[in-house]
C-alpha cells in the first residue's frame, strides 16, 4: 500500500506510463520528484513548443518542451537500468544505483529548463547577445534556483540514495552541458561516461524527441527500435559502446533523425517562417524582454511563447506608430501569411574528407555572394534570402560529442571505433539544405541555374584539392 502512496503515474503516448515519486507520505525534509516537476521553472515548459515554429506547418505537432522532458526523464531510467552494471565494472567508484538513476533523471528533466520562446531560435537571436545559450542559462537555474530542492531529492521510483549520499546540483548541471576541455577536466570518469547519455550519438534527449516528434508530426508511429538499441548498449573502458548486433538499429536511428531534420525541422515552409520571424524579432527584442535574463530571472520565468504571442498581438492596436508597425508585421506571422517563397533547393552532403568549413555553403553570406555573382545583371539586386541549415549526422573528430561512442566486434572481441565499420561509414558527417527564397516564383529558373553552376564549381574545386 505504501508503494502506491509514494508513486504517481503520467500516461504518455510514446512511452506509456511514466512513473515519478509522489510528494505524499515522503519523509520529512525530503523533496519528491513531483515537487521538481510541479516547480514553476519546469511547468513553464508547458508554454514553449517543442518544435519551435514547425507547429505552424504540422497541425498536430502542438507538443511542448514539458512533455519532452518527462519523456527524457523516463528514458534516463531505462538507460541506467540497462547500463549501470557495466558502468560499475568500468568505474568501481561510481555511486549507488539509486544515486546514478536519480542524477540522470533530474538532468533529463531539467536539460531544457533554460529555453526561451521558440527554443533554439531564441538562443541564436537573443541569448547570443549576452554570450548565453539555453544550456548555460539552464545550469544557472539548476544551481541557483533549484539547487536547494535537488539536494533533498533522495529517491526515484526504482530505488533511493544511500544514507551517506546527497544529490549534487553541480553534477546535474554538468550533465546538461556539451563537453568542452574546460568542463571535462577533473571530473570522475563515471560522470564523464554518463555525459554520453546527454551529448553523444544517441541520448535520452534525442531518442525521446525523435520518437515524439515523428509521432506528433505524423511522420511515423514508431521511428526506431528503442528497446533493441538500449539492449545492445553498454559501457566499456572506452565509453558508451554498442554491440554489432545493435549497429543496424543505431544506423536506423541516425537515418530517421536526419530525415526528420529534412522533412520537419528544416521543412521549406518552416524555414520561411523562421526567416520572417528573424526579421521582425530583431526589431522587437528591446520591447520583448528588458535585458540579460541572468540578471532578471523573475522576468524570464514569466517569459514564454504564450506571453510573447499575446503581447505582440496587442501591438497592432498601439498608439505608438513604431510599435503598431511591428504589431502588423507580427500579425502576418500569427495569421501565417508567409512572405518568402522557396525558389530552389539543393542538398549538399559532406563526408569526413570533404572540407565543409571552407565550403561556400558553410556561410550564408558567402553563399549569397556566390549566387548573386552568377545571376544576370538585371537580377543581381533581386530581394532574396539564402538559407543553408546544417545537420550533423554523426560527430566529426573535432565535434564536442566525438569520441564518446564505440562499437563492440564479437568476431575479434575488441572495442573499435564506429568509423571502422562500413555500415557506419556510409553515413555522411553532415549535410546542408541550401535554399534560395524570393518574394514570388518568377525567377525560379534563373536562380536554380545559378545554384547548379555554383554546385558544379564547388565540386570541381573539391576535386582539384584532393
Amino acid at each position: 500500500m505504501q508503494h502506491f502512496r509514494h508513486e504517481n503515474l503520467s500516461h504518455d503516448p510514446i512511452h506509456g506510463y511514466i512513473r515519478f515519486t509522489s510528494s505524499v507520505g515522503i519523509p520529512e525534509g525530503e523533496v519528491a520528484e513531483q515537487q521538481i516537476i510541479d516547480h514553476p521553472w519546469v511547468q513553464r515548459l508547458r508554454q514553449i513548443h517543442q518544435l519551435q515554429t514547425a507547429w505552424w506547418v504540422y497541425p498536430t505537432a502542438e507538443h511542448t518542451r514539458f512533455q519532452h522532458v518527462l519523456g527524457a526523464m523516463h528514458l534516463a531510467s531505462m538507460a541506467v537500468s540497462r547500463l549501470y552494471p557495466s558502468l560499475r565494472e568500468v568505474c568501481p567508484d561510481v555511486p549507488s544505483p539509486g544515486y546514478v538513476e536519480t542524477l540522470t533523471r533530474m538532468a533529463a528533466l531539467l536539460h531544457d529548463v533554460g529555453h526561451g520562446p521558440f527554443g533554439h531560435f531564441f538562443d541564436q537571436h537573443f541569448l547570443a547577445d549576452y554570450g548565453l545559450t539555453h544550456e548555460t542559462l539552464g545550469c544557472h537555474i539548476i544551481l541557483h534556483e533549484l539547487g536547494d530542492l535537488l539536494r533533498r531529492v533522495r529517491r526515484n521510483p526504482n530505488g533511493q540514495l544511500e544514507a551517506h549520499e546527497t544529490l549534487d546540483p553541480g553534477q546535474v548541471a554538468l550533465l546538461i552541458q556539451r563537453p568542452t576541455a574546460s568542463n571535462t577536466e577533473a571530473i570522475p570518469r563515471w560522470l564523464q561516461l554518463l555525459r554520453s547519455l546527454f551529448s553523444g550519438l544517441y541520448t535520452v534527449d534525442n531518442m525521446d524527441f525523435v520518437l515524439r516528434d515523428a509521432y506528433m508530426s505524423g511522420y511515423t508511429l514508431r521511428a526506431f527500435d528503442l528497446e533493441r538499441l538500449l539492449h545492445y548498449s553498454f559501457f566499456s573502458p572506452k565509453g558508451l559502446t554498442v554491440h554489432e548486433r545493435g549497429l543496424s538499429t543505431l544506423v536506423r536511428f541516425i537515418s530517421v533523425r536526419a530525415d526528420l531534420f529534412r522533412t520537419v525541422y528544416f521543412h521549406r515552409t518552416v524555414r520561411s517562417i523562421d526567416l520572417s520571424l528573424a526579421e521582425v524579432f530583431a526589431a522587437s527584442k528591446e520591447h520583448l524582454f528588458p535585458g540579460n535574463p541572468l540578471e532578471r530571472l523573475d522576468d524570464y520565468l514569466e517569459f514564454t511563447e504564450w506571453s510573447l504571442l499575446v503581447r505582440v498581438a496587442e501591438w497592432a492596436r498601439s498608439s505608438n506608430p513604431a510599435l503598431r508597425d511591428l504589431g502588423l508585421r507580427w500579425r502576418d506571422i500569427l495569421n501565417r501569411k508567409i512572405r518568402w517563397k522557396m525558389a530552389c533547393e539543393r542538398v549538399v552532403f559532406f563526408d569526413p574528407d570533404d572540407p565543409e568549413p571552407t565550403s561556400v555553403f558553410s556561410d550564408e553570406r558567402l553563399f549569397e555572394a556566390a549566387i548573386r555573382a552568377r545571376l544576370p545583371r538585371e537580377l543581381k539586386d533581386l530581394p532574396l534570402r539564402f538559407d543553408p541549415p546544417r545537420h550533423v549526422h554523426r560527430p566529426g573528430t573535432l565535434a564536442p560529442a566525438s569520441g564518446q561512442n564505440f562499437l563492440y566486434d564479437p568476431a575479434t572481441e575488441q572495442i573499435r571505433s564506429l568509423e571502422d565499420h562500413e555500415l557506419f561509414r556510409q553515413i555522411p558527417v553532415s549535410s546542408r539544405i541550401c535554399r534560395i527564397y524570393a518574394l514570388d516564383h518568377r525567377y525560379n529558373r534563373e536562380l536554380a541555374r545559378a545554384m547548379d553552376e555554383l554546385l558544379g564549381a564547388s565540386r570541381a574545386d573539391d576535386a582539384t584539392n584532393m
